[in-house]
């Protein structure tokens, strides 16, 4: 895989800084982490690197190993090499300690969502933590002019594309046992439309 051919996502690079101050509030017993749908690999190279004490072992699609790959070999971290992973399919046994998927609900169709937090919850242990990063809508609302421009370009690519609401990813969640411990605003990312995009080609 040439440079030229390397996966890069800006949003990615946005928004990582964010994400680790989170990750270093919930995240601080060692522990196993499971990263759903690790896409670039740019989280997983650099957010491990980060959190030594958690033993990160990133996820994807077949197509999307070798770019995760590639990104963590660029940098010394202690991430575990990609494991293959489809929601439809087989998941790794676990138990882990936690885990962790951005910009993904959004992106899968609603009953895929529903299986990822049902599976991910069964590899969790009994106080093991879910982490999700991404859009969503409160009270069935979108939060801003731009989240409601970003769903229209969700839906025209796929109509089973689409920001979810925060109360049924909670519902769906307490149906395994699981509650909302916190709910962190989080800096906006402009290059929503230009990851997606890029997404969809790789995938």
């Amino acid at each position: 895989m040439t440079s030229s051919e390397v996966p890069f996502s800006q949003a990615a690079e946005n928004n990582k800084g964010p994400i680790l101050q989170v990750l270093q509030q919930h995240c601080q017993a060692p522990g196993t982490l499971l990263e759903i749908g690790a896409g670039t690999g740019q989280h997983a190279a650099w957010l491990s690197a980060q959190l030594p004490h958690l033993q990160w072992q990133p996820s994807d699609v077949p197509d999307n190993l070798p770019a995760i790959r590639h990104w963590l070999s660029q940098t010394p971290n202690p991430a575990k090499p990609p494991l293959a992973l489809d929601v439809t399919g087989e998941w790794p046994a676990g138990p882990f300690d936690y885990l962790f998927t951005a910009n993904t609900f959004h992106i899968m169709a609603q009953p895929l969502v529903a299986r990822c937090i049902a599976e991910g919850c069964l590899r969790l242990n009994e106080g093991g933590r879910f982490m999700v990063y991404g859009p969503f809508n409160y009270g069935g609302q979108f939060t801003s002019d731009s989240n409601r421009q970003f769903n229209g370009w969700l839906k025209a690519a796929d109509p089973q594309r689409g920001i979810r609401d925060k109360e049924w990813i909670e519902q769906e969640f307490a149906r395994h046992g699981r509650q909302c411990l916190a709910d962190h605003e989080m800096p906006r990312s402009e290059e929503h439309t230009s990851e997606l995009q890029s997404r969809i080609k790789s995938r």
